[in-house]
């Protein structure tokens, strides 16, 4: 196991017990739900949005000894992304039934029960990171609206929305009504989709830190970050042609089945890495000004685009 490896199930690991620690216990829920909760939010993972909280929250200095300052973000990152993951893989939307290689919420549950619980995942999300008292007021608040701005309509939802115009098609006549080019409008969607979540764990790391306080110091976090979730999402779209359910943990072809414009339909699979590789040099040059703390960040990045899953 590399040291890269090592670190990786470190966090992965740090982020499984912030997240069980902070989701409902028994007796505080309706029991089905709260199982359901738990089976969207526990069942395996990256922890890749986890693990860009710990990396950037390292690299601005946020105190070791006090381990809420990163793991209620990171988990308030994650239920947040599992929520979002509930709520895609449901028939009205990508219509999924395997994630991460097992049932989909909704099909180990129910169509109802998924919703609910997705719905409970993200305002938990919320309450988590609100309640954090290891983390002043002040920045509790920066995180909130951080978080806030990257689910919302100018975020995930938003982003899911332009996602499912653009299918069966659309995405070439949504390009001409707004007088967008089909990348430039298709790169919108991956920023807002995937990218607003994955800036914002970025975000919510550094500000743990007071020496995210600098405008300057943040905003190469952003950038990085930004570059960083085209890339991964770009990845995701030539996984979806080449992947398996063995190696990504759920169908391939959904994007062809959708008939949605993706990075790997609209510039073929070859030219397709090649951008995600070239959004990956853009993170590791914002990164290398990131301190001597960021040497993750920098394998973080390359492994966004060379992952099998």
């Amino acid at each position: 196991m590399t040291s890269f490896q090592a670190a990786r199930e470190n966090y992965r690991a740090r982020a499984e017990r912030a997240l069980a620690e902070r989701l409902p216990r028994r007796g505080e829920a309706p029991e089905r739900l709260r199982e359901a909760m738990e089976y969207a939010c526990l069942n395996g993972g990256k922890r890749f949005r986890a693990m860009l909280v710990y990396a950037c929250g390292e690299a601005a200095g946020a105190p070791p000894d006090c381990p809420g300052c990163l793991d209620a973000p990171a988990a308030a990152v994650e239920m947040v992304h599992a929520y979002s993951l509930v709520h895609d893989d449901l028939p009205a939307m990508d219509d999924d039934d395997v994630r991460r290689g097992r049932p989909a919420c909704h099909i180990a549950y129910d169509q109802a029960t998924a919703i609910l619980a997705g719905d409970a995942l993200q305002t938990r999300a919320f309450e988590v990171l609100a309640a954090e008292p290891s983390l002043p007021p002040a920045r509790r608040l920066r995180m909130l609206r951080a978080l806030g701005g990257a689910a919302g309509a100018r975020g995930m939802a938003g982003g899911q929305m332009l996602d499912i115009a653009a299918a069966n098609g659309g995405l070439r006549g949504m390009a001409r009504d707004e007088e967008r080019g089909e990348m430039e409008q298709l790169a919108r969607i991956h920023r807002a989709k995937t990218g607003a979540l994955i800036t914002a764990a970025a975000q919510l790391g550094a500000l743990a830190a007071a020496r995210a306080g600098g405008k300057s110091f943040l905003a190469r976090v952003e950038r990085y970050a930004e570059c960083v979730g085209l890339a991964f999402q770009i990845a995701d779209d030539v996984l979806d042609v080449t992947a398996s359910v063995d190696t990504a943990g759920k169908r391939g072809g959904g994007d062809r089945r959708m008939q949605k414009t993706t990075y790997a339909s609209a510039l073929g699979v070859e030219e397709a890495r090649a951008a995600a590789r070239e959004q990956c040099r853009r993170a590791l040059r914002e990164a290398e000004s990131l301190g001597d703390n960021a040497g993750f960040l920098m394998q973080l990045a390359r492994f966004a685009v060379e992952r099998q899953s």
